[in-house]
């Protein structure tokens, strides 16, 4: 499998035929929420052609190192166990994973100990979008492909592919909604808290871009913002700080994933806050994990907006591409779905674009990792 000098021209021509290219579900759930539960969904294959296709058929076990973000949420538990039961052993695959734990500096050793270890290919989910340029140029000179998953790195473009989800349209989205969902509810003043995710992370300032840009169109207040960190305890700790210091002067409260809403949910009880279909103040999310989906049908959240965590599937579609001397699309992005508790509306508008609205059912809850 070890053809490094083939694999080097083979980075090289990529590089220069490809365009540039751009760019979190995690926390622990209550303990009344179901754990995650994450099938490996490979794009559809079947019989011996599945086999035949499969990069390990020569029977040449296939190096992968993975610089995981970290485990703070449920959402990233799923991306971690998508890419452990695609490039397993039995796949003919051998996986070094390293959780990074969210500490930048730790990912990029990570990184540089996969090129020591000359590995095959690298996954990065990168903790932040700067940074890469160096390292990333190390594993171009090492002839090693990377493939990005997730958040996008932005100061490089060498990298093989990137697969996630458009993050700024998850934010727009959420707007989208809330737009139409207070027109239909007659709700005229939107005094709207945010609970953004890590600091510096491409998901935190797609979906935070993303909702400011309708608050500012339709006038909407947004009064306050601050990071939860992706995690429910830091989603609690900043949602019991905005009950104390903004009572009685929000409605809406926007959490850039599923933890952080478990937490505000927590703080908001502790406070006597009603919340989502019929509290006083409307509760949007973001990743719709089961734990997630299960508060939405529930209606103590009122809207979720999916970011998918198996890429492992697709980003095993890229390195069978690499493998037979292919060139992957630069960017890939996965298909997601966008869940509420009422059946009000049905579909709304993106950027010009018309996307259903799912409500959320007990068959919905089972077949969501």
């Amino acid at each position: 499998m070890k053809r490094k000098l083939i694999g080097l021209l083979l980075c090289v021509a990529m590089t220069a035929t490809m365009l540039a290219g751009c760019g979190s579900k995690g926390g622990d759930a209550p303990a009344d929420a179901p754990a995650a539960d994450t099938p490996a969904e490979a794009p559809a294959e079947s019989g011996d052609d599945a086999e035949a296709d499969a990069p390990a058929a020569s029977g040449d076990v296939i190096t992968i190192g993975f610089a995981q973000v970290g485990h703070e949420s449920d959402w990233r538990t799923a991306s971690t166990k998508s890419c452990q039961d695609v490039f397993s052993a039995e796949n003919g695959y051998d996986l070094q994973f390293v959780d990074c734990d969210n500490d930048s500096a730790v990912q990029l050793e990570a990184v540089r100990g996969f090129i020591e270890q000359d590995v095959d290919y690298i996954i990065i989910d990168p903790i932040v979008s700067t940074g890469w340029d160096t390292v990333l140029t190390e594993c171009e000179d090492a002839g090693i492909p990377v493939i990005v998953i997730d958040r996008t790195i932005d100061d490089s473009d060498k990298y093989v592919s990137w697969v996630g989800s458009n993050f700024k349209t998850e934010g727009l989205a959420a707007g989208e909604w809330l737009k139409a969902y207070a027109a239909e509810k007659g709700i005229n003043e939107i005094n709207a808290l945010v609970i953004e995710g890590s600091t510096g992370a491409s998901a935190t300032i797609g979906r935070t871009e993303g909702f400011k840009e309708i608050a500012d169109r339709e006038g909407w207040t947004i009064v306050d913002s601050q990071s939860g960190d992706f995690t429910q305890d830091g989603g609690a700790e900043v949602m019991e700080s905005y009950c104390k210091s903004y009572e009685g002067k929000f409605n809406v409260v926007v959490c850039q994933n599923d933890n952080e809403a478990f937490g505000a949910m927590d703080a908001m009880k502790q406070a006597g806050i009603s919340y989502g279909v019929e509290g006083d103040v409307i509760l949007i999310s973001f990743d719709a994990c089961t734990a997630g989906l299960e508060f939405v049908k529930s209606g103590d959240i009122n809207a979720d907006f999916e970011c998918n965590p198996l890429a492992a599937p697709f980003v095993e579609e890229v390195i069978k591409t690499l493998a037979s001397g292919g060139t992957p699309e630069k960017e890939v992005y996965m298909e997601e779905h966008w869940f509420v508790n009422e059946d009000i509306l049905s579909t709304i508008e993106v950027n010009g674009e018309t996307h259903n609205l799912t409500v959320v059912t007990d068959d919905i809850i089972a077949a969501q990792y």
